[in-house]
Formats: structure tokens, C-alpha cells, sequence
């Protein structure tokens, strides 16, 4: 029986490791990072991977590094035929990469070479892409640089965020994880170099890159809004305060001075896809409005956009981000 160790961390990983052990591998170890304070209770908290892995009865290694001898030699202590990462969160050396005879299969989630680095599913929908995808790589020592196994691709929708885009990713990157693996491991592929003229990265995403500018289009504004939801969230400020916008609609025309909120004409609120929870203000951008579906004072519950304006006084008319 293959011998599989297992590295992953968040909700992303999850569907991968599931996977592993519905398919009967010998999973040797899971490998995820170690646990964080969480919260505003700051209670520490276990990562997704490891609480699956625990439930399965499988052994669980939290190093904060792989780099130490140590940890290297307890990794070779298990033996594994190939490692399977998704997500781990720690970038990995000659010295693992070397450990398993099948060597370490990562999943990446997006269509390599675009958007290697630590936020692909962000940068696609920033970037205002058509698709993305799922990506199985064989490991080297660059940065999402390995040979290529596999591909899937899926449409980026309108209405996806970035934690709805990563959920359905997560899902993809599992099936065909359950394709590629037996294949890979029975020599019938041969990995695919990747071309380094059409390479692009995705920079980590940092929590000031959450602020809205409204000198931006209301497209780019409305990418910014999907792509940092769940975190770290697009928000500007009113009177000071923090507001954050979980979702909005970009709208074709604005002639005010960028930032400020402008109360919605019918044709306006007729722009915004009648699925789409129901619009009341706008806020003028560089070039067109953002509507603002739902939005969250500091400390408050999310309000709808029509509940926000009727309890927010001298609304209209105010300028954001100032």
C-alpha cells in the first residue's frame, strides 16, 4: 500500500486529505501548521487539516519549520512513497523534496503558469479573469515552478468571491487529485515543464490592500471586494469610522467627486442582477459608481444597503474614505 504523508493547513486542504483517506491510502502523517489564537477571545485554534486528520485517527505533526535537521530526519522516519501538499503554508527544501521516491505533489489553485505565489484565487479575480483553475505540480525548489501533471479549469462567475471561488477550487483540486495520484504512481505520466514566458505571481495579500480607493473605476473596486472577501475584507471609512463592504454592484456612470454617496436613480438600481441583494446608495468612483449591497460598521451586524440608509443620517452626500 502507498505510504502518502499529507501537508495542508486550511479549509482548502480539507478536500484533499478526505480524499486521500476515502481512496485507501496509508496516510503516514498530516503535516499541517501549528496551532493559532483566534478570535477576539484569542482562543488557540487548531487548523482545518488537523482536526479532519484527528477525527480520522491519523498521526499530526505541527512543526514551525521543516528546515531543522530534526525535523527533516522525523519525516524520513515515515517513510513515504510521495508527499501531497495543498496549501501547507511552508515552502520545502532539497532535503524533503528528496525524502519520497514519487516525490511531493502539490495543489495550486489556479492554471500555472498564471498566478504562481500565495494568492492566486485573489489575483484571478482581480485581475478580472474569465477562469481559473486547478493545477497539480510536481515540486521543485522555485516558487510553483515544477513541471505540470494535470490541469482543470472553471469559469470565474460575477457573483464569485474569493471564498467562494477557493471552495469550489478546493473540491476540483480533490478530484482530480483522486485521477492523477494512482496514474502518477503507476509511471503512466509525464509532467509538463512550464513556460516561463507566460509566468504571472500573486503576491501575498497584506491587510491594508483591503482599502478602498475611490479614484479606482467602481470595476476595479467591485473586483477588490470579491477578491478580499472573506479577508481581509474591503472597507473605507464614514465620518472616521471604519465600513466595511462585504458586497457591492459597479454601475456605469458617476459625476461627483470620487468618494462621495450619491442616492441611487431607478435606472441606476435597475443595473444590479435582480439576485443580487437590493441597492439604495452609490458611491462615486474614478470612473462610474459602486453600490454597496451589504456593509458593517466596526463592531455592528451587516446591514443590507437599504437598512444601512434609512439609520444613517446625513448619508447622502458624504464623502468616503476621507
Amino acid at each position: 500500500m502507498t505510504r502518502v504523508v499529507f501537508m495542508g493547513s486550511p479549509d482548502f486542504a480539507v478536500p484533499a486529505l478526505r480524499r486521500l483517506i476515502v481512496d485507501g491510502y496509508e496516510i503516514v502523517g498530516v503535516y499541517t501548521q501549528p496551532d493559532r489564537e483566534a478570535g477576539r477571545g484569542r482562543v488557540l485554534t487548531p487548523p482545518p487539516v488537523k482536526r479532519v486528520a484527528l477525527e480520522a485517527g491519523l498521526p499530526v505533526f505541527q512543526p514551525s519549520s521543516l528546515r531543522p535537521e530534526e525535523a527533516v530526519e522525523q519525516l524520513r522516519a515515515l517513510r513515504p512513497d510521495v508527499i501531497v501538499v495543498a496549501a501547507y503554508g511552508q515552502i520545502l527544501r532539497r532535503a524533503v523534496l528528496d525524502i519520497p521516491p514519487h516525490g511531493a505533489l502539490n495543489i495550486h489553485a489556479s492554471l500555472l503558469p498564471r498566478w504562481r505565489g500565495a494568492a492566486p484565487v485573489q489575483a484571478a479575480i482581480l485581475a478580472g479573469d474569465g477562469e481559473t483553475g486547478v493545477s497539480i505540480m510536481l515540486i521543485d525548489e522555485g516558487l510553483d515552478t515544477g513541471p505540470v501533471l494535470a490541469r482543470r479549469a472553471t469559469p470565474i462567475s460575477e457573483f464569485d468571491t474569493a471564498g467562494t471561488l477557493s471552495e469550489r477550487l478546493a473540491v476540483i483540486g480533490a478530484e482530480v487529485l483522486g485521477e492523477v495520484l494512482p496514474r502518477w504512481l503507476r509511471g503512466e505520466i509525464t509532467p509538463e515543464p512550464q513556460d516561463e514566458s507566460q509566468a504571472t505571481y500573486a503576491p501575498r495579500i497584506e491587510k491594508e490592500m483591503g482599502r478602498l480607493d475611490w479614484a479606482l473605476p467602481a470595476v476595479d473596486l467591485w473586483r477588490r471586494v470579491r477578491a478580499f472577501n472573506p479577508w481581509p475584507g474591503a472597507f473605507t471609512t464614514l465620518r472616521g469610522e471604519i465600513l466595511r463592504i462585504h458586497e457591492a454592484w459597479p454601475i456605469p456612470d458617476g459625476l461627483e467627486v470620487p468618494g462621495t454617496v450619491v442616492l441611487l436613480t431607478a435606472q441606476q438600481r435597475a443595473a444590479v442582477p435582480p439576485e443580487r441583494p437590493r441597492p439604495a446608495f452609490g458611491v462615486v468612483c474614478g470612473a462610474g459608481i459602486l453600490a454597496p449591497l451589504k456593509v458593517q460598521r466596526a463592531g455592528k451586524r451587516v446591514l443590507y444597503a437599504e437598512e444601512f440608509l434609512r439609520g444613517e443620517r446625513g448619508l447622502i452626500g458624504a464623502r468616503l474614505g476621507t
